[in-house]
């Protein structure tokens, strides 16, 4: 039997098209999407309408939730939090561990979320390169395995998503996948192998970042 794992990076960030928001900012770490983050988050909705998706995962990071939302939205599913998505908790970036909003404080903005999922992996403050990837990577292969056969969309960040699609294929996506701001991956399992078969595509998009950026 065929699975097939999508794998999304969410849509473009408020700090990334207002720095200053990131200077007040109650949960700096932690922005929204901008305005036309949101629209990108519609274009990625309606490219996955027709696909034969069963199960949303987000990381539980306020962005991720929003982009995860609009798909759910159109397709009538619910999301399920799990941390092991989780941007990359880089100290290089974040000064301390990241604040984010509460699980029933994101359920009363988004009720789709389902409140009986409980997180599969953990992601912990400090995070090395290695780590993130291991974690992501380790968290595609949990719930791919967990929800087989079922089609599966797992809405993560720059590093989670790289780390999610090399958990399936391994080394290679490390320098095929290019995970910009709302692409999309898409890995298809035939056994005993992951095939890559969407490095990053943004064809759905009607703006594009020109560069690539994790932070």
């Amino acid at each position: 039997m065929s699975q097939t794992v999508w794998i999304a990076r969410h849509a473009n960030r408020l700090d990334f098209v207002n720095p200053d928001w990131f200077l007040t900012a109650e949960r700096r770490y932690d922005p929204p999407l901008s305005d036309d983050g949101m629209i990108q988050a519609q274009q990625l909705a309606k490219r996955l309408q027709q696909e034969n998706i069963t199960h949303i995962f987000a990381s539980p990071f306020l962005r991720t939730v929003q982009t995860a939302n609009a798909v759910a939205e159109v397709m009538n599913l619910s999301i399920k939090l799990e941390t092991g998505l989780s941007e990359w908790l880089n100290p290089v970036w974040m000064t301390e561990e990241p604040k984010r909003l509460t699980t029933p404080a994101l359920t009363e903005l988004f009720p789709r979320i389902d409140v009986s999922y409980t997180p599969r992996i953990a992601a912990n403050y400090p995070e090395t390169q290695v780590k993130v990837r291991e974690r992501s990577g380790q968290t595609a292969r949990c719930l791919a395995s967990e929800f087989f056969p079922d089609n599966i969309l797992l809405v993560a960040h720059g590093a989670s998503v790289l780390g999610a699609a090399m958990g399936l294929v391994g080394e290679v996506a490390k320098t095929e996948v290019k995970a910009s701001l709302c692409s999309l991956v898409k890995v298809v399992r035939q056994e005993p192998e992951w095939l890559l078969e969407l490095k990053g595509d943004t064809s759905h998009l009607t703006h594009i970042e020109e560069v690539i950026r994790f932070a």
